[in-house]
Order: structure tokens, then C-alpha cells, then sequence
């Protein structure tokens, strides 16, 4: 285990529990507070559930499905600097493998060609195009690909000054958007209006002002994207709801729209991963701005964090707390002032680290507030690592992806 290190901004976490499904193994924190000795701690299982008793009470944490814990296998290891506030355990699972284990419902995974698709707003759920069926689905080239147009061209580049658009039939998939053509509805639906990004005041004041016609949707005025060209939008994945567009089946409603964002970005974070093969991510503004610097650590995560509020009279009327599935990842943000993060920052700009995933400023401000989130819920002990914070977002669970399949094919 890595050494962790930096200031806590935790508060009152009475039981954190960790497990990785790949290995097999977990970690499970409980508060001095809670237990001043390995002895008053007794972990046990269940059918997809774990029992901590503590003399502050007994927790019932329910887990994924396919996931248990072996009896017995629960036994106390060192907390390093930080046994003054926490006890530590290691334990070890059993994970039964679903065949869909690694499927993603996100947007840019499910996207087809001959198959219709319907678009809504994710903080609404109004309707914001008329039905769809593309006749191609293509992925865009990668966002530096004209840098190096030229070891494909031996002649002068004869992408200079030309957009990617797509046909009237087309969807065309960005890293975090679609690409797709209008259509005769979207004046009664959509919005537009022109800004400027870029400031004369700013860092970059050499760099001139450039203009977006920013799409909203007219129902609740949550900016949705772009219109890159008069009759194309650009429409960003974590701000619509893309669902396969079968009989008469009305939208569900709208997810939090916390969860609906971790999960988007998590899926969108883990397929860019595997296919670019790195870890890094710069999530950039439209004006190529870097506000959140990205280290993946891994997907396999199992978490949950009870603060000690909650251990000793838990709310009848509240459902038992679960531990949901997350993807763990360390992450520092420009904006910070502190030495060390200065210098993250500068290593990862001097050397080109971070793939750039663009999205606009009000989703990267709620990416952040999002991430600062989840650091508040960890214990002392796992807050930071390396002069990074330590974060996590919530991906979806796979029992919701298969009752959701479930009721597409039945209503085919």
C-alpha cells in the first residue's frame, strides 16, 4: 500500500469499507471513536450483505450482487501514522463474475447504426429531437489529430480550416459529445445564444476572444452544448439522455443529477483508458483551459462511508446503506494554490501529460464540487497520496443495466 500523506478535511467518518473485486481483497476503517480496540469490532456476512458490530452499534452494508464476504477472514492490520484515530482490517471476498460484467450503458458504448434513438434533456427529460435513425455512427479522429496531419499527407494538409460534420443521417462521437445534425423541431425545444470565451484580462490575453452559440434546452435552460455550424449540434453526453427508442416506452425519470454525472463520466473515463491505453486525464474547459488533472487508479471498487452520526440511531424510514461500485482516482485541481500542487500541475503542462477530455465550465465546476465530495466522506488515513487528493466516482450498477435490458426486449 502506498504511503499516504497530507492534511484530512474528513469529518466524523465512523466506518469506510474498500473492497476490490479483482483481488478479491478490502480494507475496512473504523473510527477510534467508534471502537477503541480491534476486540469491539466483529465483522460478518451474509447473502450479499456484511454485519460490522460495534459497541456504537451494528452496520449492515449491503452489497453488489455476486459479491460476499468470506467468514472469518477479517483480521487486524497496522494504521501506520494515523492509529491514534483509526483501526484497520483487511478481509478477503467472494466475487461470482456476471457475463456483463464490464458492459457499459453509456451513450458513446451503446450508440448504433439502423437502430432509432430518442434525445432528452437531462434535467427535464423533455423530448429535444425528433426520433433518430442513423445511418452511420462514426467516431470523430482524436482531439490532436491535426498535429499530425502532416505523417499522413504528403502534400499541403487539406484538412486546413475545414470542420468534421456530420451528413443529415450521421452521428458523429467525440471523446464527450455527439455530432449530429438539426432538425425541424428544434426551434420549439432549443435555444441559442452567443458568448465569448477567453478573456482580455487574463492569463492568455494575447490569445483573442473566441465565440460559441451555446445550445439550451427551452424547458429548464440547462446549456446542453454547441452549434458548431448552422445546421449541426454538438451536444455533450453529460448533459442529455440518449435511450433506444422502442414501442410506446416512456422515459424514466430523471437520475440525481450527482449520480447521473459521476456515472456518465466514469464510463466515459474508463473506455477512453483502455482505448488510448493511459490513465491521465486533463478535463479542459471549450477554451482548452485544464481545470481538473485525473489519475486513474482503478474501476474494480466496491466503497461505502458511514459517518459516525449514523451508527448509533439509524432512521428506521432510511434504507440500509449499500456500498455501490466507484471508480478511484487521485486528482489535483490548477486553480489550487499550494506548492506541491503548483508543481503537479507544471510537471503535468511541461510534459504533456493528460489526455483532454473537454467539457463545459458548469460541468467541470460540478465535476470538482462532486470529487471534493467524495474526499470528504475517507477517512484521515486515505484522503491524500503523493501531494494528490484522493477521490472516486460512482459508477452504475450492473443489476440496474440488466433490469433495464430486461424491459427493452420485452417490449420489442
Amino acid at each position: 500500500m502506498a504511503e499516504l500523506e497530507g492534511p484530512a478535511k474528513t469529518h466524523g467518518v465512523g466506518v469506510f469499507l474498500e473492497l476490490r473485486k479483482r483481488l478479491q481483497t478490502g480494507l475496512l476503517i473504523v473510527g477510534k471513536n467508534v471502537a477503541s480496540s480491534p476486540a469491539d469490532v466483529v465483522v460478518t456476512g451474509g447473502e450479499s450483505s456484511l454485519h460490522i458490530k460495534t459497541p456504537k452499534g451494528e452496520l449492515s452494508l449491503t452489497l453488489p450482487a455476486g459479491v460476499t464476504f468470506e467468514q472469518g477472514s477479517c483480521t487486524p492490520t497496522p494504521a501506520g501514522d494515523f492509529c491514534e484515530e483509526e483501526l484497520h482490517f483487511r478481509l478477503r471476498i467472494c466475487v461470482t463474475r456476471s457475463p456483463d460484467e464490464e458492459a457499459s450503458d453509456s451513450a458513446m458504448e451503446t450508440l448504433r447504426a439502423k437502430e432509432t434513438y430518442c434525445f432528452h434533456c437531462q434535467g427535464c427529460m423533455t423530448r429535444l429531437l425528433e426520433d433518430r435513425e442513423f445511418k452511420r455512427v462514426l467516431p470523430l479522429p482524436n482531439c490532436n489529430w491535426n498535429a499530425i496531419v502532416d505523417d499522413w499527407c504528403c502534400h499541403p494538409d487539406p484538412f486546413a480550416n475545414r470542420k468534421l460534420l456530420p451528413r443529415a443521417e450521421d452521428c458523429l462521437l467525440g471523446d464527450t459529445f455527439l455530432l449530429l445534425a438539426k432538425d425541424g423541431g428544434c426551434a420549439e425545444t432549443l435555444t441559442e445564444e452567443v458568448s465569448l470565451i477567453g478573456s482580455k484580462d487574463g492569463p492568455d490575453s494575447k490569445k483573442p476572444c473566441r465565440r460559441l452559440a451555446l445550445i439550451s434546452c427551452k424547458s429548464c435552460s440547462l446549456v446542453l452544448g454547441e452549434a458548431v455550424a448552422p445546421e449541426t449540434l454538438k451536444l455533450y453526453i453529460t448533459q442529455v439522455v440518449v435511450e433506444p427508442a422502442v414501442g410506446d416506452r416512456q422515459p424514466e425519470a430523471s437520475l440525481n443529477r450527482s449520480l447521473f454525472l459521476q456515472q456518465t463520466v466514469a464510463a466515459r473515463l474508463l473506455g477512453l483508458s483502455t482505448s488510448l491505453s493511459t490513465f491521465h486525464f486533463s478535463i479542459q474547459t471549450p477554451d482548452g483551459k485544464a481545470f481538473l488533472l485525473v489519475w486513474l487508479l482503478n474501476g474494480d471498487s466496491v466503497t461505502a462511508s458511514v459517518p459516525e452520526s449514523s451508527l448509533g440511531c439509524p432512521d428506521p424510514h432510511d434504507p440500509s446503506p449499500g456500498a455501490a461500485r466507484a471508480l478511484k482516482l487521485l486528482y489535483a485541481s490548477p486553480s489550487d494554490t499550494g506548492a506541491q500542487q503548483r508543481d503537479i500541475v507544471t510537471s503535468w503542462e511541461a510534459n504533456a501529460i493528460g489526455h483532454p477530455v473537454v467539457l463545459p465550465l458548469s460541468v467541470c465546476e460540478e465535476l470538482l464540487q462532486v470529487i471534493d465530495d467524495s474526499n470528504s466522506t475517507l477517512p484521515a488515513s486515505m484522503c491524500c497520496m503523493r501531494s494528490y487528493e484522493l477521490g472516486s466516482f460512482k459508477k452504475e450498477e450492473k443489476n440496474v443495466l440488466s433490469r433495464r435490458k430486461e424491459v427493452e426486449h420485452s417490449l420489442v
